[in-house]
């Protein structure tokens, strides 16, 4: 991208008091999309996730990974002080995001009503584990409890109870996602209307929708149909399962299609598997009284190989019988070098650290190169010098220990 070329958000700023996931993220992806994204944080302690483990020298990975391309200044919203450059600075927002507990932003005199008195064009994002109001709206929103409640952990109970824990933040990133999308539907919303509006987003909600297989089956009997039989991505299809290969290592098979599945019985010469006439609703079944046969096919011939032959054999015929890598050998692959799905950082107290890359790059929508997430209160300076304050009212906030 070329360093002359406007990014789509240039020229919107976002005040930003998330934490941990989801909000974190969500603001970086704007920020990356050209945003100015002021993170406004407690003094001390800032952003928890600051603190999570594995570090680098001072700040966590997970904090740099989805804090990049910010600013930050370090305020007490409990102190006179702190209010006083808060109401600056919301006066200034086009977006405001928040993930405090329903009610926390009204104490702290941050809530949409408040700042849409002052400032009726802002977009306030709220994102909470259940939303502001409801009989769950009370309940942390932490991703296991909101992929406990969607169904999703609970689909495949007769195979494994209790599920495994899942080693992916779906409600957290959905709703990053979500809220992402809102933003900007609303900042295009608001170039024709010139007035802004409130986003309630809840984790649960944004992932809700994305729970469609495993809900499948209930909502076909809610509309009065069996319900039956139910798509099997759960582990009860041999072909869309995982096995073993000669060395223990995991493998996951993903044969789905009647294409995809005769290619695999002629790579085995075991023909007599396949069935030309098999029925498009076999795509997503346990396949019957065939399921236990093609289990023990698959079986086999993962157990025959070792997990590096497979991937061999995988990249040599496309076919999708792929071992499953660990988080050191999903760094390590070809595939995420030549895609350039992980780059370098020179970031000024860390060292060089690397970083996730935003697969926009490609698109010039984003910037090429990421920008080192901030220290705590780095830009403090700066950014209250920006809302007018003089260096007077500077010292004076720093005695009152606001900032």
């Amino acid at each position: 991208m070329s360093s002359k070329q406007t990014l789509p958000l240039q020229g919107i700023r976002i005040v930003d008091f998330s934490r941990l996931l989801p909000g974190p993220w969500a603001t970086q992806m704007l920020a990356e999309l050209g945003a100015d994204v002021i993170k406004v944080e407690p003094p001390v302690v800032g952003d928890p996730s600051r603190h999570n483990v594995p570090s680098y020298r001072e700040n966590s990975v997970y904090f740099n990974q989805v804090n990049a391309n910010k600013r930050s200044i370090a305020l007490d919203l409990a102190t006179p002080a702190g209010r006083e450059i808060s109401r600056r600075l919301l006066e200034t927002a086009d977006v405001v995001y928040e993930t405090y507990r329903p009610a926390v932003a009204k104490r702290l005199g941050i809530d949409y009503p408040t700042i849409n008195a002052y400032n009726p064009r802002v977009i306030y994002c709220s994102i909470t584990g259940f939303g502001q109001h409801g009989p769950l709206s009370h309940i942390a929103g932490h991703d296991l409890v909101i992929q406990g409640m969607t169904g999703s952990l609970g689909c495949a109970l007769e195979v494994q109870n209790p599920p495994e824990v899942p080693g992916f933040q779906a409600g957290d990133y959905a709703g990053a996602l979500f809220s992402v999308i809102g933003v900007q539907a609303a900042l295009a919303q608001r170039a024709k209307t010139g007035v802004g509006c409130e986003i309630d987003l809840s984790m649960f909600e944004a992932l809700y929708p994305m729970t469609l297989i495993p809900l499948s089956s209930e909502m076909a009997r809610a509309a009065g149909f069996s319900g039956e039989p139910r798509m099997e991505t759960f582990g009860g299809n041999p072909r869309y399962s995982t096995y073993l290969s000669s060395d223990g290592k995991p493998i996951a098979v993903s044969l789905l299609e009647l294409k995809a599945w005769g290619e695999f019985c002629k790579l085995v010469d075991r023909m007599d598997l396949y069935d030309p006439d098999e029925s498009p609703t076999a795509r997503l079944s346990n396949h019957g009284d065939n399921g236990p046969i093609y289990r023990k096919a698959l079986a086999e011939y993962c157990a025959s190989h070792t997990w590096q032959e497979l991937m061999d054999r995988m990249n040599e015929t496309g076919i999708a019988i792929c071992p499953i890598v660990t988080p050191l050998e999903s760094l390590s692959l070809d595939h995420v070098r030549e895609r350039r799905m992980v780059d370098y950082i020179d970031h000024p107290t860390e060292g060089r650290i690397p970083y996730l890359v935003n697969p926009l790059f490609r698109s010039g929508l984003v910037e090429d190169q990421r920008r080192p997430a901030p220290q705590l209160g780095q830009d403090a300076d700066q950014i209250l010098s920006e809302l007018g304050f003089a260096q007077s009212d500077i010292s004076r906030f720093r005695a009152e220990k606001a900032i």
